[in-house]
């Protein structure tokens, strides 16, 4: 089966290159050579490749820029969702798509369900509702999942970002007063693959949204803390750098963050039988990578 992965050099697209499962012709396209914005661009890689399943991996993702770049967030969030699924709908293909935490405004106490009101409180978190509902619109056979707090050997994100600062400040202030779950690209990608991989046996998938994300739930400072005691012990940090609880008052950014952004996966288990990653593990796995870089 041939499979065209769009973003694939962000944080997951990368994955889904390493991890992609024999029996695949995967043809993965970075934003340089596939602007999925771009109408005749699309429309040119449907016609060269002829894909028989999209994974769409691209995204604008960039959060606190968002709030001044509305225009370009939407335009690949948003427009880009939708031209790739009327390109998938029109060639009867399967388009699996990722989201986010970011669509709901986090001021529940219970982990959200995929039926659970949305109500994004930044412009990144709306544009991305706005492609899932551009998928569900144009696409009839499309899986949208939302994923969370992502990192990941590629691109930047919060593991990479505390390791510099780690060798940088012997003092660090991490807020702990918002709380999800912190996912690997590697297991989204694995995520994914199963779903293309039930695809190609069954010539069906339960279709729709799910959630997928690291448990235990945990806050940014839990995270932190994490990362520097495990970044320690595999030698990666001489020294721990000391670290103090802040709310997110203390740490004001352009963009509002979710409070409680902690997804309930049940639905994806049940349907898939993919229990959720211990973000632990993943990220001892991750550590353990870029120290033989």
């Amino acid at each position: 089966m041939r499979v065209l992965i769009t973003g694939a050099h962000g944080q997951v697209g990368a994955e889904l290159m390493r991890l992609a499962p024999a029996g695949f012709d995967v043809r993965g396209l970075g934003s340089a050579q596939l602007d999925i914005s771009d109408a005749v661009q699309v429309a040119r890689t449907m016609h060269e490749l002829q894909p028989q399943l999209i994974i769409n991996a691209a995204a604008y993702t960039a959060v606190d820029k968002a709030e001044n770049d509305s225009g370009r967030a939407y335009a690949v969030n948003r427009d880009g969702v939708g031209l790739l699924a009327r390109a998938a709908e029109q060639s009867g293909i399967p388009l699996l798509h990722i989201s986010t935490d970011y669509v709901f405004r986090g001021d529940s106490r219970a982990p959200y369900t995929e039926d659970d009101a949305t109500a994004p409180s930044g412009v990144y978190g709306a544009s991305k509702l706005a492609g899932e509902q551009a998928l569900a619109e144009h696409c009839s056979r499309y899986i949208t999942l939302r994923t969370s707090w992502v990192f990941g050997a590629t691109g930047n994100n919060f593991v990479k970002t505390m390791l510099r600062l780690g060798t940088e400040r012997p003092t660090l202030g991490v807020v702990a007063d918002q709380r999800g779950g912190p996912t690997a690209s590697a297991s989204i990608a694995r995520a994914l693959w199963h779903m293309a991989q039930r695809y190609t046996v069954d010539g069906d998938l339960p279709w729709g949204i799910y959630h997928y994300s690291g448990a235990p739930a945990c806050s940014w400072h839990d995270f932190a803390v994490a990362i520097f005691e495990q970044a320690q012990q595999l030698g990666l940090l001489a020294t721990r750098p000391q670290i103090s609880a802040i709310t997110t008052a203390d740490y004001p950014t352009p963009a509002r963050r979710p409070a409680n952004s902690v997804l309930d996966c049940s639905k994806l288990q049940h349907a898939f039988g993919i229990p959720q990653p211990d973000w632990r593990l993943d990220l001892h796995a991750l550590l353990n990578a870029l120290r033989s870089t």
